[in-house]
């Protein structure tokens, strides 16, 4: 798998089709999802800041994912945290998370932060059960249980 810094002139239309995509997944609607613009601002905003956070994921000629990651303040202390970790629906429960967990440990490595978080939906219990797998673990519910969110360390 080779990973990609997101260039919003030519992918534009992928990217938001991806992230409507974990909507649907995780909340069963893309209600919540907002404006297209609000999103591609936010998205242009944070790939300047974290290039290598913001990627989409490739194999061979096929883009299969996408990965957003940062480095963010929490309760006094910088977390690297996980936007968004997606794979198209043909390549889930492939083994295929794991190198994605893979790379954005590399990433949070290289700004020297010892915890990343992210938010799960509790509905979404294939991803949820990931991310106990490979060691996170629940810090509690956030938006009115909307998520749970979870760390998991370096």
């Amino acid at each position: 798998m080779e990973f990609e810094t997101i260039d919003l002139t030519k992918q534009r239309d992928m990217v938001i089709r991806f992230r409507k995509d974990s909507f649907q997944v995780s909340f069963g609607t893309t209600s919540d999802f907002g404006k297209e613009d609000v999103y591609l601002n936010w998205l242009e905003t944070k790939i300047k800041a974290f290039p290598k956070g913001f990627v989409l994921v490739k194999e061979g000629d096929e883009y299969i994912g996408q990965v957003e990651l940062s480095i963010r303040e929490y309760k006094g202390n910088d977390i690297g945290y996980v936007h968004l970790f997606y794979l198209i629906p043909e390549k889930r429960g492939a083994g295929k998370g794991k190198a994605l967990h893979q790379y954005a440990l590399h990433f949070f490595k290289n700004y020297d932060v010892k915890e990343y978080h992210l938010r799960v939906s509790p509905s979404n219990t294939h991803a949820y059960m990931f991310y106990r797998k490979i060691g996170m673990v629940d810090i509690g519910p956030e938006l009115n249980g909307k998520v749970i969110r979870m760390k998991g360390r370096i």
